[in-house]
C-alpha cells in the first residue's frame, strides 16, 4: 500500500507558486521556444529597422561570379601547362579514359552472344536460376529495342565506376572502422554527402575536368563511394568483441585480427555496401550523361530535350532492367553468404570448376557470335517502339490531357496543383521576411535537435542569401514542401494499410522493389507524357520517386511496435483505430521521423532534376550553367542546393542527445 505525506498550507503554496515554472522548465521544447521568442523580440525590431522588406537585402550578398569566372578561366588556360594538371589530374583523366575504353572494347570483343551468356551464367552462379533468367531477358530486351551499343557503353562505365567506388569507399571505411578519431571526422562528411542531390556532384568535376567521360566517372565515384565507406566502417566497428578477444588471446597481430576476424564478421555489411554502391553508381551514371557520359543516359537526356517520349522510354527500359539485374544479383549474393551447403548447393557448385565452366561457355559463345559476323545485336532483330509509344502519347494528349468529363484531364490537375498549391506556397515563402524564415528554421531545427543543429541550419540558409539566390531557393523550397506533403500523406496511408494487411504488403512488395531500383532520371518520362512540362510534373516525379522509401519505412516501423503494448490495448477494449492512433503511431515515432527525413532527401533530389522538364528555380540554373558553360551560374545554384539539402536534413532528422544531465 502506498502512503502519502501530509500537505501543509506552506508546502501547498510553494507548489502552487513554483510548480508551473518548474513544469515549464522541465519541458525542453517550451523552454527553447521561450528563449527563441525572447531573442526574436530583441533582434527582429533591430533587423527590421536596418533591413526592411521580404527579400534578402542586397547589401548582405556577395557577388562570386567574378572570382568563379576568373577561376574557370585560369583552369581552362592552365589545363595543358600547370603541373597539377600535367602530372596528376591529367594522368588521372587518362587512366579513366583508358579503363573505360578497355572495358568497352572487351565487351565489344565478346559480342552480344558472349556478354549475354557471361552475365547470365554469373547471375546463375551467384543468385540462382530466377535471377539468371531475368538477366538473360534484360539483355535480349536491350537488343530488341536497338539499345545494345548504348547498353554496353553504360555497362563499361558502370564496371569501372563501381570498382573505383568500392575501392575508395572500402579504404575510407577501413580507416574509419579501425580509428575512432577518423570515424568522428569522417561521419559528418558522409552524412552531408548522402543528403546532397546528385546534381551537386556534377559541377566541381566539370570545373576541373571539363565535359567528358573522366568528369562523369569521377562524379559517379564521389556520389557512390559514401555508402560503401559507411557500411564498411559500421561492419568493422560492430564486430563481436568476444570473437576479437578470443583471436587476440591466441596471439594474433593487428593485421591477422583484421583478416581473420573483423573482415569475415563484416562480410554482410560489405556486400550490402557493394549493393548500395552499384545502385547509386547506376543512378549517377545516367544523370552524368549531362556532362558527356555516353550510353543509355545520353539517349534519355536527348529524348527528353526534344520531348520524344517514345525514344526516352526505349532507352529507359534497359536502364531499369540493368538496375534490377544488378540489385537482385548482389542482394542474393548477400543473402546466400554464410548459408549452409544445403542452401547453396553441392560443393562443386561453389568451387573453381564452375567458374572455369562459366568462362569456357562464355568464350565459346563469343567465338560463335564472332564467326557469325555479328558482334553487336543484329539490326534486323530490333523493334522500333518509339513511334507507337509517341502515337499513344498523342492519343493521351487528345483524350486525357484535357476535357475529360467530371474529373478533368491531367493538364487540369497540373494547373490546379500549380495554382492552388505551388503558387501560393511560393508566394508565401517569397513574401515572408528573410529573418522570419531564419527564425522558423532555427525553431524547427532546435526543437528537433540541439543548438548546433539549429546553428547549422540557419547558417546554411544564410549562405543561400549571401550567394544572392534567395528567391529561386524559395521557389525550389516550395516545390519540395508541396511534393513532400503529398508524399507523406500517400506514403503514410499506404504504409499503414500495408502494416495492417500482409496480403496487401505482399502485393505491394514487387512494385516497390521495381520503383526503388529505377534511376531518378527515368521518373521524368511518364510525367512528361502525362503532364507535359512545368513545376507540377517535376513535383509529381519527386512524389513517385520518394514514395517507396516512405512506404517501406512506415510499414516496417509499425510492424516493429511491441506486440505486448498492442495486446494490452486490445484487452482494455480499444478499437483498431484507437490502437493505431494511441499505441502504434506514438511508438513508431522514430521510424516515422526517419521516413520524413528520407522523403525530404529524395524529393529534393528529383525536384532539382525537374529543372529538365520545366521545374525552374535552382534546377534550371544548374541545367543552364552546364548547358551554356556558365560555371558561375551553375556552381552558385549547386552550392545553394547543397545548403538547402543540409537545412532540410537538419530540421527533419532528430539529433541523439547524451543523457548527462546537461541541456541541449
Amino acid at each position: 500500500m502506498s502512503t502519502t505525506a501530509p500537505t501543509t498550507p506552506g508546502s501547498l503554496a510553494a507548489v502552487n507558486a513554483n510548480g508551473p515554472v518548474q513544469a515549464l522548465l522541465r519541458r525542453r521544447g517550451l523552454a527553447k521556444l521561450l528563449l527563441l521568442a525572447v531573442a526574436a523580440a530583441v533582434l527582429v525590431p533591430l533587423v527590421h529597422a536596418k533591413w526592411s522588406g521580404a527579400p534578402w537585402p542586397s547589401d548582405l550578398t556577395v557577388d562570386v561570379s567574378g572570382p568563379l569566372g576568373r577561376t574557370s578561366d585560369w583552369i581552362i588556360d592552365n589545363r595543358d601547362s600547370h603541373w597539377l594538371f600535367v602530372y596528376f589530374l591529367g594522368h588521372l583523366s587518362n587512366a579513366v579514359v583508358i579503363s573505360v575504353r578497355g572495358v568497352y572494347l572487351l565487351l565489344l570483343a565478346l559480342g552480344w552472344t558472349g556478354v549475354t551468356a557471361g552475365v547470365t551464367l554469373i547471375a546463375w552462379r551467384v543468385a540462382g536460376v530466377r535471377i539468371a533468367a531475368t538477366a538473360l531477358l534484360s539483355f535480349v530486351v536491350s537488343g530488341l529495342l536497338g539499345m545494345w551499343v548504348p547498353t554496353m557503353q553504360t555497362l563499361a562505365l558502370m564496371v569501372v565506376a563501381v570498382a573505383a567506388s568500392v575501392l575508395v569507399g572500402a579504404l575510407l571505411g577501413l580507416a574509419a572502422g579501425l580509428s575512432d578519431r577518423l570515424f568522428r571526422l569522417l561521419r559528418p562528411v558522409l552524412d552531408t554527402m548522402q543528403v546532397l542531390p546528385a546534381f551537386a556532384y556534377l559541377l566541381p568535376v566539370v570545373l576541373v575536368f571539363g565535359i567528358g567521360v573522366p568528369a562523369a566517372l569521377l562524379a559517379t565515384v564521389i556520389y557512390a563511394a559514401p555508402p560503401m565507406a559507411r557500411l564498411t566502417a559500421l561492419g568493422l566497428r560492430g564486430a563481436d568483441p568476444g570473437v576479437l578477444e578470443a583471436v587476440s588471446s591466441l596471439g594474433a597481430t593487428g593485421r591477422q585480427r583484421l583478416l581473420t576476424a573483423r573482415l569475415p564478421l563484416a562480410r554482410k555489411e560489405l556486400l550490402l555496401g557493394v549493393n548500395q554502391t552499384i545502385m547509386m553508381a547506376l543512378s549517377m551514371v545516367v544523370i552524368a550523361s549531362m556532362i558527356g557520359a555516353a550510353g543509355l543516359g545520353d539517349r534519355v537526356y536527348q529524348a527528353l530535350a526534344s520531348v520524344d517520349v517514345g525514344a526516352a522510354l526505349a532507352a529507359a527500359i534497359p536502364i531499369v532492367l540493368l538496375a534490377i539485374v544488378m540489385d537482385r544479383t548482389t542482394a542474393a549474393a548477400g543473402e546466400r553468404l554464410g548459408a549452409n551447403t544445403a542452401a547453396t548447393g553441392p560443393k562443386w557448385l561453389r568451387g573453381w570448376p564452375v567458374w572455369a565452366g562459366v568462362a569456357a561457355v562464355t568464350v565459346v559463345l563469343a567465338l560463335v557470335g564472332r564467326l557469325s559476323g555479328s558482334l553487336v545485336w543484329p539490326g534486323a532483330w530490333s523493334l522500333d517502339i518509339a513511334r507507337p509509344v509517341n502515337d499513344f502519347k498523342e492519343w493521351m494528349v487528345d483524350h486525357l490531357y484535357s476535357g475529360v468529363p467530371v474529373v478533368g484531364g491531367t493538364a487540369d490537375w497540373a494547373a490546379h496543383f500549380t495554382n492552388w498549391v505551388l503558387n501560393p506556397l511560393r508566394d508565401g515563402l517569397t513574401a515572408l521576411p528573410w529573418y522570419g524564415t531564419l527564425l522558423i528554421v532555427a525553431a524547427l531545427a532546435w526543437l528537433i535537435g540541439t543548438w548546433r543543429t539549429a546553428l547549422t541550419a540557419v547558417l546554411a540558409m544564410a549562405a543561400i542569401g549571401v550567394l544572392g539566390v534567395w528567391k529561386p531557393s524559395m521557389n525550389t523550397l516550395s516545390q519540395v514542401l508541396a511534393a513532400l506533403a503529398v508524399t507523406l500523406v500517400i506514403g503514410f496511408g499506404v504504409g499503414i494499410l500495408a502494416a495492417g494487411s500482409k496480403r496487401f504488403e505482399a502485393i505491394l512488395r514487387p512494385v516497390l522493389d521495381v520503383m526503388q531500383t529505377m534511376p531518378q532520371f527515368v521518373y521524368l518520362i511518364p510525367v512528361v507524357a502525362l503532364f507535359a512540362v512545368g513545376r507540377a510534373p517535376a513535383a509529381a516525379a519527386a512524389v513517385v520517386y520518394a514514395l517507396p522509401a516512405v512506404i517501406r519505412i512506415t510499414t516496417q516501423g509499425l510492424r516493429q511496435v511491441d506486440p505486448a503494448a498492442m495486446e494490452s490495448a486490445r484487452s482494455l477494449g480499444a478499437t483498431r483505430w484507437q490502437i493505431l492512433r494511441q499505441v502504434q503511431l506514438p511508438l513508431a515515432r522514430p521510424a516515422l521521423l526517419l521516413a520524413v527525413n528520407q522523403g525530404v532527401v529524395l524529393v529534393l533530389a528529383v525536384v532539382i532534376i525537374g529543372g529538365l522538364v520545366g521545374g525552374g528555380a535552382l534546377g534550371y540554373d544548374v541545367v543552364t550553367g552546364l548547358a551554356t558553360g556558365d560555371l558561375a551560374l551553375g556552381l552558385v545554384a549547386g552550392v545553394a542546393i547543397v545548403c538547402l539539402g543540409l537545412m532540410l536534413d537538419r530540421v527533419t532528422q532528430p539529433t541523439e542527445r547524451r543523457t548527462t544531465g546537461k541541456g541541449a
